[in-house]
Formats: C-alpha cells, sequence, structure tokens
C-alpha cells in the first residue's frame, strides 16, 4: 500500500475550500496513526500556500498515560517544525456516556482554541474506515437519511469550519504515509475495547460497501440544498430571507434542510432544530397558515408577502459573531466577520 502524496491531499483539500492567502490551520492529534498522517500532510500543504499549523492535542485525563502521550505529540511536531499546544479536559469525568462526553468536551477545547486565536479551520482525522463504522452504526440505529449519509467532509459551526479532507482515504494508506515518512504513532487501547460500540463492530469488520452510497446521497442533498440557498440572502445586520415560494417547491426534505440551515445561521446553533420541529414550521409556511412569528432555534420566523424572514430572538447577542454562512461557498464573504473573536 502507497501513501498519500502531496498532489493527492492537495486535490482533497482544494474540494474543501475557499482558504484566506497564507492559511493558519488547526489539527486535531491524538498521537495515533490517523492523525499524526494528517498532521503531516497538512504542514507540507499549508507550507506550499506559505501558512502555518497548529498541533492540538487534548488531554482527556481518562487513561494514567495520557499526559504522557500528549507529551509525545509535543515531541514529534517541535522535531517536525510543527506548532503544538495541549488542551486539557479539567474537572470530574461522568461514569457513563464516557465516549460521549470525551467527544463533545474534546471538540469544545478545540473550538475554543481556535476561536481564541482566530483560527477558522479545524482539521480532524477521520478517513473511509471511521466512514465506514459511522454507517454501519448509525443504521443499527434507525437513523434516517441524514444519519445514513454519515459524516459531512465540510461542518460550518458557529466561529469555524470542521474540514475532513481524509474521508474517503483508507487507514492502510495512511499508515503508509507514515511508514514512508518515517514517523512513529501512538496506538489507543480504547480503540480495542469491547465495551464500546465503536471496537466491537471494527473487530467484526465494517461494512465498507456502505461508503459509497452515502456519500452520494450526501452529495446530492448538500447540492440540492444549495440550490434552494440560492433564493436566501444573509443581511450584515443578521438576519436572513428566502422566497417562500422556493421553499413551498422544494422536497419535504429539502425544505426542511434549507429552513433548518437559515435558523442555524442567524441563530448561532450548532446543531439542527429537532426534526418534527421543523416539519410544523415548513408545513405552516407552505400552507400559509403562518399569520404570526413563531420561535425556533434562538430565531423569529415571520412571512412576509412573497418571502421568508428569519430573524433572531429578541435578547439574544448580536448575530454577526456567531453566524454560520449558508452554504461554504459563502464563508470567504463572511469570514471577516470573525475576525474580532476572541
Amino acid at each position: 500500500m502507497r501513501g498519500l502524496t502531496h498532489p493527492e491531499f492537495s486535490k482533497l483539500m482544494s474540494a474543501l475550500g475557499p482558504f484566506e492567502d497564507r492559511p493558519h490551520l488547526a489539527v486535531a492529534v491524538s498521537g495515533g496513526a490517523d492523525s499524526m498522517a494528517l498532521c503531516l500532510l497538512v504542514r507540507r500543504w499549508a507550507a506550499s500556500r506559505r501558512g502555518k499549523v497548529t498541533a492540538l492535542t487534548v488531554d482527556h485525563g481518562l487513561r494514567a498515560e495520557s499526559a504522557a502521550e500528549a507529551r509525545q505529540v509535543a515531541r514529534w511536531c517541535r522535531a517536525r517544525g510543527i506548532a503544538h499546544v495541549t488542551l486539557r479536559w479539567q474537572g470530574a469525568k461522568p461514569k457513563t456516556g464516557i465516549q460521549a462526553a470525551s467527544r463533545a468536551a474534546r471538540y469544545a477545547l478545540l473550538e475554543d482554541w481556535c476561536a481564541r486565536h482566530a483560527v477558522l479551520h479545524l482539521l480532524v482525522a477521520h478517513h473511509r474506515d471511521d466512514q465506514a463504522e459511522t454507517v454501519a452504526l448509525r443504521r443499527e440505529r434507525g437513523s434516517g437519511a441524514d444519519g445514513l449519509a454519515g459524516m459531512a467532509a465540510i461542518v460550518e459551526m458557529p466561529k469555524l469550519r470542521i474540514l475532513r479532507p481524509l474521508l474517503g482515504v483508507p487507514k492502510s494508506r495512511l499508515v503508509a504515509t507514515l511508514t514512508r515518512a518515517r514517523q512513529a504513532w501512538i496506538e489507543d487501547p480504547s480503540n480495542r475495547d469491547p465495551r464500546f460500540a465503536r471496537a466491537r463492530l471494527r473487530a467484526a469488520g465494517a461494512a465498507p460497501r456502505l461508503i459509497a452510497s452515502a456519500g452520494r446521497q450526501r452529495a446530492a442533498r448538500e447540492a440540492a440544498t444549495a440550490a434552494l440557498l440560492a433564493s436566501a440572502w444573509v443581511h450584515p445586520e443578521g438576519w436572513a430571507e428566502a422566497d417562500a415560494a422556493t421553499l413551498a417547491a422544494a422536497r419535504p426534505e429539502l425544505g426542511r434542510a434549507m429552513l433548518s440551515r437559515l435558523l442555524m445561521c442567524i441563530g448561532g446553533t450548532s446543531y439542527p432544530p429537532a426534526t418534527e420541529k421543523l416539519d410544523r414550521l415548513r408545513a405552516a409556511l407552505v400552507t400559509k397558515r403562518l399569520s404570526a412569528a413563531r420561535t425556533l432555534a434562538f430565531c423569529h420566523v415571520v412571512a412576509r408577502g412573497s418571502r421568508l424572514v428569519v430573524e433572531r430572538e429578541k435578547g439574544r447577542a448580536p448575530a454577526r459573531r456567531s453566524q454560520i454562512p449558508l452554504v461554504p461557498a459563502r464563508f470567504a464573504a463572511v469570514k471577516a466577520w470573525f475576525s474580532g473573536v476572541g
């Protein structure tokens, strides 16, 4: 198996743009093979654009070895000329649901660091094998179409974008990338712990055949949603408007996605509203029964003639610094808004 080349990785990154001139990228690096390979690949990509990379390692404190592992990652990064920061998960740890809590804490620490340092892009090393496991787990849990589409390559958060450039790359190629670079890595024992669903699934063998169909479904839905959102506009004052007829004519799942993106954009939330609430709001808009403004996801939604208007709920913080762009292509147009964060 051959490692991932710089031209191949550059092509993967180009699909995730746009990026600012001389970009400063943050990479979540646990020290495992996946994240170490991503860190080395991103370092070369950023250097070719006169940018820089900061590796972020979260010391979760869940294992006695975690602090030593963070120090090891710091040494590896220093040897490669990569800036490194260790972030520590402080306080008491939950006794149940530890993986979910750890994941939430890890992303909170990573996102907070990026916001305080005005870093717009956080890269994580989920790869093709991870995607297969995610789809298989969600299928077991009875997830809908959105869940079965797997992880997205681009996730717009209130203050940054989370990027997953390696979703189409098998782990074996990442290991080969490190072998070629003569770079060691850390094996996390929790990856083989049968107490965790992913470890059990990994031991049984994930279903790679799910990946291609999941990716196609997600790409098709995102393209269709982006086309609908072409009728929408976000005003600098922090409110949005869209064509009501476009929403009414859209398929229900696409209309729901359109509304969800508008609400997340203006409300500044990281996750979409509940499906049933979105469906009720969409039905009221489509049947023209929205006689008064409704509140959802920290927003007021009202129909004004042929336009759908979404405004931030009164009393909430201004949307200016927490706005999520409607579609990735618009990120460049609003990224300057985040320059004052932190």
